[in-house]
């Protein structure tokens, strides 16, 4: 069964989030960190600091969205700083 993950990078650069989904998270990280991401290509470098793993491709696509509102952008924060503190 095929994996996906939602994930949330961390610019070193300007300290903002950037939040993603893929079915190959190494290949996705790889081509954040060679700048092959038009939206990520000048926050480099970046940091992996957050994933989840889902089962369906829809599930990642739900949970991105929602961290992509105001609410779920708080609850991504929170998130964030747990795992940082790890």
């Amino acid at each position: 069964m095929p994996v996906y993950h939602v994930y949330v990078l961390l610019s070193d650069a300007d300290g903002q989030l950037y939040t993603g989904v893929t079915g190959d998270l190494k290949r996705r990280l790889r081509e954040h960190s060679y700048g092959k991401v038009r939206s990520t290509k000048r926050r480099r470098p970046l940091r992996l600091v957050y994933t989840e793993e889902f089962n369906s491709k829809a599930a990642a696509q739900g949970r991105e969205a929602y961290f992509k509102t105001p609410e779920g952008g708080a609850l991504k924060q929170r998130l964030v700083a747990e795992a940082r503190s790890r």
